[in-house]
């Protein structure tokens, strides 16, 4: 192994998963491309790629400046390429960079210069770029281009914040005026009549963005009409099989809360032949398709299509054998991958707020222009954005209920995807909200169920495991062809015990939207539960073949079934390869994670505490060893602290702040970081947890000085999952 200073890029494709879903094949054939332009421009300067996986590239560079260089022109290219590519079809990457100490190993480069390029990319927006202060430094006085502060972040399992700042490349990077983009076309192409397709498909495009600037404002959700789908096999057979489809899509599809589905009677009178069925029917959608025999089997073809502008947006066909099966099949996925969240319907409203002037908003417009940011997770600024977007639209119409469940979510997915500092104070705000939304009178069905889906989980960390599984229950009964919905709260089913359901719904999300990222980790989590060991690391092993996000998560899983297995081998090979992306992950954070998201059995968590011990996770972080002899047990850590005001510094920030600890061990805490308060929440194995009321569960183990002039004054240090601290007894 060799220890050196290296400059890391890291890239990867912003939805990926996503594209993977809409179509795989075109997907990968556009990353292949992709990528070959990517790897020449990082070996023009001077990069090497030394990690590739999926839709990731990581590349470490001699300098700051060439991997600067180099990502900039990365974004360059990657958005000429882009110019006409529809946006949903788009693949955009996002680029970190860091200069830090990594571990050279066969090739391979490992340590926190690694992991904090990956942080710092994951703040990044689409097309973006961001570097951490080191970088900065670098690179002042050697580009051209600017660098503008995002502040200080604080990123999963690293200690210290991290100063992040955003690559502004100037006009170098924004789009090109559509007229010299067509120039530019023309001079590539030799085929006349390839370019006269393009500029009417570009032409046709304006004139469709125009429409939606200065069409018609629609205040509520989306209106759909289901036609009988036409049998285009000759067989009389199928006349009815056609008709059974639709009748079922518009059941599926009614049962969505996000929109308003005509019922049968009304619109099956109506087919594709039929000029304005759409317009007729007074929808803004309309769903038509057709069935027809394909060799042995069948197929169902659908899409969608928008009624003010005859656009089609979207298309999908589903092959089977049985007619029976392909109709069970089918249904679920076209329903969802129309309706859902993340369905064709709602990327395709997201266009209504385009170049519309806030004045003009309605309550729906707020909804729209904050969900499009929201729903994409780019960052924690961006998500702020939505949050403040929300937040105007309630000022503005108090009564909105859908905006007040909105800006819920927003407050509960600051801590759940962000990792921020107040967990606890978002996750209380987005309880209140949620349930000041829930009591309004005449609420919708889609914000009875949203704000049942998230008052599952907020019931979920309060304990109330009885109240989060009826509030689960309620929300896929509003939604049950909804894969996300159903995925999850698997997790709510299964931390409360009830791991038959949890492993129905997952199952039926992965059967609905196989896609969804999360089914196969979760997957990994209840086969462990349930004894089903080997599949629980053939979920796991799945998980880190389709995803990055969250393996580490996956990985302890199969380190938990290997360990029950017996192969302990292999446990600890699993364990090496999860710490390499979790460094400092311990015992201790797995015992805080519990004490915010908890088992209904508390037993459950320390046999799983027990496996991972078993593989060799360490109890504590940073090389501090349990068996020290100058760690505290619970009766000198409570002689020391209860009672006590402590003067305190964090050894790695500098910031420093006092606590005032009661007899009981109740504290008042004040300092750099503001105010908090925090009871005891877990004694025990010589550790101690406190819940604090605005950042949530925090345990620490405890250490005497070994300094004899630091014992005689009351020193000592507190060792949790993010730092160290140093206390001083004051009185």
């Amino acid at each position: 192994m060799e220890r050196k200073l290296a400059a890391i890029l890291s890239a990867d494709v912003v939805g990926y998963s996503r594209l993977m879903g809409a179509d795989e094949d075109a997907t990968l054939e556009a990353l292949r491309s992709h990528r070959e332009i990517i790897d020449a421009l990082i070996g023009a300067h001077r990069g090497r790629v030394f990690n590739s996986a999926g839709d990731s590239v990581v590349a470490e560079f001699p300098s700051a400046v060439e991997a600067s260089l180099c990502a900039v022109q990365i974004q360059q290219d990657m958005a000429q390429r882009n110019e006409l590519v529809p946006l949903d079809k788009q693949l955009q990457f996002r680029i970190g960079i860091h200069i830090g100490d990594v571990v050279s190993e066969g090739g391979n480069l490992f340590g926190d210069g690694v992991n904090i390029a990956d942080r710092v990319q994951k703040l990044a927006a689409a097309g973006g770029i961001c570097v951490s202060r080191n970088v900065y430094d670098q690179l002042t006085s050697k580009v051209s281009f600017k660098l503008e502060s995002m502040g200080e972040h604080r990123v999963k399992n690293i200690a210290s914040p991290i100063s992040v700042y955003r690559v502004l490349v100037g006009d170098a990077a924004k789009p090109r005026p559509i007229t010299s983009r067509l120039y530019a076309l023309a001079r590539r192409s030799s085929r006349v009549a390839a370019i006269g397709a393009v500029l009417l498909a570009v032409i046709s495009s304006l004139a469709f963005w125009q429409w939606q600037r200065s069409g018609p404002a629609r205040d509520g959700f989306p209106s759909v009409a289901v036609l009988a789908f036409q049998n285009f096999s000759g067989d009389p057979g199928l006349d009815s099989y056609g008709r059974v489809i639709a009748e079922d899509l518009t059941t599926a599809m009614s049962r969505f809360p996000d929109i308003t589905v005509l019922s049968q009677n009304s619109s099956f009178g109506f087919d594709a032949t039929d000029v304005t069925p759409g317009q007729d029917l007074k929808v803004d959608y309309i769903v038509e398709g057709s069935v027809q025999k394909k060799g042995s089997g069948l197929a169902i073809n659908a899409q969608l299509t928008d009624v003010s502008t005859d656009a089609h947006v979207w298309a999908e066909r589903y092959d089977g054998r049985e007619a029976s099966d392909l109709q069970d099949g089918a249904i679920g996925r076209i329903a969802n991958a129309l309706a859902s969240e993340g369905g064709a319907i709602r990327r395709y409203e997201y266009k209504r707020t385009e170049g519309k002037d806030k004045t003009d908003f309605s309550e729906y417009d707020y909804f729209l222009s904050g969900h499009e940011i929201f729903a994409r997770f780019a960052s924690i600024e961006e998500h702020d954005r939505a949050g403040a977007i929300w937040r105007e639209g309630l000022e503005k119409f108090p009564t909105f209920g859908l905006l007040r469940v909105s800006l819920a979510w927003y407050h509960f997915f600051r801590p759940w995807n962000f990792n921020t500092d107040k967990r606890a104070a978002d996750y209380r705000r987005a309880g209140e909200l949620a349930r000041e939304a829930l009591a309004e009178q005449n609420t919708s069905p889609r914000v009875q169920w949203s704000g049942r889906k998230l008052m599952a989980y907020i019931h979920w960390l309060e304990g109330n495991f009885e109240r989060a599984v009826a509030d689960a229950e309620a929300a896929v009964a509003l939604a049950p062809y909804d894969a996300d919905t159903l995925s999850f709260l698997s997790r709510v089913q299964a931390a409360s015990g009830n791991t038959t359901r949890a492993l129905e719904w997952v199952q039926e999300s992965v059967r609905i939207e196989p896609t969804v990222q999360r089914t196969t980790r979760i997957l990994a989590w209840i086969y462990y539960l349930t004894g089903e060991y080997e599949k629980s690391v053939e979920a796991a092993k799945k998980h880190q073949e389709l995803s990055r996000q969250f393996g580490d998560d996956a990985s302890f899983y199969m380190v938990t079934s290997y360990v029950r297995l017996g192969r302990m081998e292999d446990a600890r090979g699993a364990l090496k390869q999860a710490l390499e992306a979790e460094p400092q992950w311990s015992q201790l954070n797995e015992r805080n994670n519990h004490l915010e998201r908890p088992y209904k059995d508390s037993a459950v968590f320390e046999r799983q505490l027990e496996d991972l011990a078993a593989a060799g996770l360490p109890e504590l972080p940073f090389g501090y060893d349990g068996e020290l002899v100058d760690r505290l047990n619970l009766e000198e850590i409570k002689a020391m602290t209860f009672g006590h005001t402590l003067r305190a510094k964090d050894m790695r920030s500098g910031s420093s702040f006092t606590d005032v600890i009661a007899s009981n061990g109740t504290i008042q805490s004040s300092g750099d970081f503001g105010q908090d308060t925090a009871t005891i929440q877990y004694l025990g194995n010589s550790l101690i947890c406190y819940r604090w009321k605005d950042t949530g569960p925090n345990c620490a183990a405890v250490f005497r000085s070994r300094n004899e002039t630091s014992k005689a004054a009351g020193e000592f240090t507190l060792v949790d999952a993010w730092g160290e601290y140093r206390y001083s007894m004051e009185k």
